[in-house]
């Protein structure tokens, strides 16, 4: 049996930003890294965007975005940008553990709600989040190119 080391931790340079790159564009289709990573850099400082990578045997397999926002109908809460698993690596309950890092994260900085969209394709991944994790579907997002 193969011994697996998990550990999660948040991505705080340049170089761990890089280094989740592959693993983001699974879901992140359309950024090339160089975007990638001046959005990410962007959203840190200006949005107090935060990034979090769970690394299997030191190798990051995981990744979830996530940042406190304010607004009449949440009030205070955590928005969940992203949240992937490399296709190689899932069915191991790594979007469960980040998430959990999420709401762990979200009441120690004094947040009670987290909340998150999904393409209206990704089917497995609204069983998950209403199933697995408990979320309800409150409402539909909608999109206007300008």
């Amino acid at each position: 049996m193969i011994q697996r080391t998990v550990l999660i931790r948040e991505l705080e340079n340049m170089q761990e930003w890089k280094e989740a790159y592959p693993v983001v564009n699974q879901l992140r289709t359309h950024l090339d890294e160089v975007s990638y990573l001046q959005l990410v850099q962007e959203a840190t400082q200006k949005e107090k965007y935060k990034m979090a990578a769970l690394y299997e045997n030191e190798k990051i397999v995981a990744v979830t975005g996530f940042m406190p926002m304010i607004t009449l109908y949440n009030g205070r809460f955590i928005w969940v940008c992203d949240l992937v698993t490399d296709s190689d690596h899932r069915s191991k309950g790594y979007g469960k553990a980040l998430l959990s890092y999420v709401h762990s994260w979200s009441k120690e900085h004094g947040y009670d709600l987290v909340s998150l969209s999904s393409g209206l394709q990704r089917l497995d991944a609204h069983r998950f989040y209403e199933n697995q994790m408990e979320y309800d579907k409150v409402s539909f997002v909608f999109l206007k190119r300008i």
